[in-house]
């Protein structure tokens, strides 16, 4: 299988975890791409019309976009371990932490784009303060969820765990750990998972 793919994208990330946690890591050829709001790369976009990473090419010629979708066909396919929770409770609570961290990130890249791609003298001070607001009121609520997050890798706290290396990787003056301790502390307890510390970003990162 092929992987269009960019070490910055937390999406990306997530894929590549599910992709070692469910055994298809040695499976998957990673390509480098370079996705951009404004100059798209024509490689990714000659696969996926939306331009985007992650995007997956099975061995059966199958074009599968976006990490949502690419995640649990992986799940799907396993012989191993699963991170989908197969039903019940556990897999509402796992979707339904999968959504929160996707739209803790639509929010985060969302301030990236308005202050990288869009030229200064067009950039909306306002726009970016209510992504913040909406990245606030999802720590929140992972603070509100942490009495009760385990360590332990499922699509939810992957996801999670992405959306909040994330925000260190791009916004490193952020200080969202300050009011959100219990958040703080099931984080560096997950990202202990080897699988996370493999797909970390490389350090130190370019703007």
């Amino acid at each position: 299988m092929k992987l269009y793919y960019s070490s910055t994208s937390p999406y990306a990330r997530k894929v590549a975890i599910v992709a070692i946690e469910t055994g298809h890591e040695a499976a998957i050829e990673r390509l480098a791409a370079a996705p951009h709001p404004i100059d798209r790369d024509a490689q990714v976009v000659a696969a996926n019309p939306l331009g985007k990473v992650p995007t997956l090419v099975t061995d059966d010629g199958l074009t599968l976009f976006d990490s949502r979708v690419i995640a649990e066909y992986l799940d799907a396919h396993t012989r191993r371990r699963r991170v989908f929770p197969a039903e019940g409770p556990a897999r509402w609570t796992a979707l339904t932490q999968q959504s929160l961290g996707d739209g803790l990130l639509d929010a985060a890249l969302l301030i990236r784009y308005e202050q990288t791609a869009r030229p200064a003298e067009h950039r909306w001070d306002l726009w970016q303060q209510r992504q913040f607001d909406k990245i606030g009121s999802a720590l929140a609520r992972i603070e509100e969820w942490s009495p009760a997050l385990t360590p332990d890798l499922t699509i939810g706290t992957i996801t999670l765990g992405c959306a909040l290396g994330y925000l260190d990787l791009r916004f490193p003056d952020y200080n969202w750990r300050a009011a959100h301790r219990g958040a703080a502390d099931w984080f560096a307890a997950v990202s202990a998972h080897p699988s996370l510390e493999a797909t970390r970003a490389p350090q130190p990162l370019a703007a």
